[in-house]
């Protein structure tokens, strides 16, 4: 495979290296200060015609292929720029269930950034194990009254919408008794509960409480009893390794790591640095089959296997070379834990392999 860009790939990374020597030191990477700032990330990425390139032209993207999107990464990577947003799977999941009044509704706010969007899916007691989600929407009328509680919601203080999972029917198999809306956050009956981690970071995740929150029965994303399937495509394309930016991004820490290094590597940084390459060409592979027109379903858990040992490792590897002195390397291993269980759990990804492309237990 031939991995070097055309001519028309050239001209792009040479445009975007430009704008982002003038633009990227103006924007955090790390901490709240980050996720204080990310909604004018978004927006000057767009603006500058960086941003939603592999997304529909007709919604504000660029219909331009997959690999722009990976280009943009790495070229993110080397500048020291913060990381574009991640909105890919929300963008498929309407896109794949929504009607076009949905889509022509809500799309283009999403891609240019005009409008803040959170995912409404994991609970306390329904993370892993979706399916047993207890938050409800009853019909009232032409709306659904919404009663329940949310967790681990990224962006949700600063969110207009909510990509939200609901239990419409009791009384049908759990999978297919859920809906899926675009809900409203700034209303009545939507409460704010952030979440504290222990890195220190304070505005990434929340917990939402709905009490009475009410959406239009016409804001439900495709049919009663559809939720199920919405969910599989937002955490499929989750999972795919066109979401998977961060692949740059363990390249770059680790050679850092290894520059601070004297002597012979530690053996956690030796073999982050083995792990790194293995998903930077895995990913490239990836990206070869869609470009070759090759979709994946279950084939994302894979993927997402892949990337939490990956960052983990890296994360292993910034503990060994840093220890607790230095805050940012401490603050990535910190986060690396997470990595096992935001977005199914390594649990859950076994289980998606073994009985959806090992056909084991079948």
């Amino acid at each position: 495979m031939d991995f070097r860009d055309s001519p028309e790939e050239a001209r792009f990374r040479d445009r975007l290296r430009g704008w982002l020597a003038e633009v990227a030191g103006q924007f955090p990477t790390s901490g709240d200060e980050y996720w204080a700032t990310q909604g004018k990330w978004h927006r000057a990425l767009y603006s500058a015609g960086f941003f939603g390139l592999s997304w529909p032209r007709e919604y504000g993207g660029h219909d331009l292929p997959p690999v722009y999107d990976v280009i943009l990464d790495e070229e993110l990577a080397r500048a020291g720029a913060p990381p574009r947003p991640s909105l890919g799977y929300l963008i498929q999941g309407l896109g794949r269930h929504a009607d076009a009044e949905l889509c022509r509704r809500f799309l283009p706010g999403m891609i240019d950034g005009t409008q803040r969007w959170c995912q409404g899916f994991s609970e306390p007691e329904a993370g892993s194990d979706l399916a047993s989600l207890r938050t409800t929407a009853t019909r009232e009328g032409d709306s659904y009254v919404l009663r329940g509680h949310k967790i681990w919601t990224s962006y949700s203080d600063v969110a207009d919408w909510c990509l939200l999972l609901a239990r419409t029917d009791p009384d049908v198999p759990r999978h297919k008794g859920i809906s899926a809306f675009v809900v409203s956050m700034k209303q009545p009956g939507v409460r704010q509960l952030p979440l504290r981690m222990m890195s220190g970071i304070t505005t990434e995740f929340g917990q939402v409480q709905f009490d009475g929150a009410r959406v239009p029965a016409d804001q439900m994303v495709g049919a009663p009893g559809d939720g199920w399937a919405v969910a599989m495509t937002v955490v499929g394309h989750e999972r795919e390794p066109s979401t998977l930016g961060y692949t740059a991004r363990y390249g770059k820490l680790v050679r850092r790591l290894a520059a601070r290094t004297t002597g012979a590597l530690p053996a956690e940084l030796a073999w982050a640095v083995v792990q790194t390459e293995m998903l930077r060409l895995h990913v490239r592979r990836r990206l070869s089959e869609q470009l070759d027109g090759v979709s994946h379903g279950p084939e994302g858990s894979l993927d997402k296997l892949l990337m939490t040992w990956v960052e983990q490792s890296v994360g292993h590897a910034a503990l060994a070379v840093g220890g607790t002195r230095d805050p940012e390397l401490l603050g990535a291993y910190l986060y690396s834990r997470a990595q096992s269980v935001m977005g199914g759990t390594e649990q859950i990804q076994k289980n998606i392999i073994a009985s959806r492309i090992l056909g084991l237990g079948a």
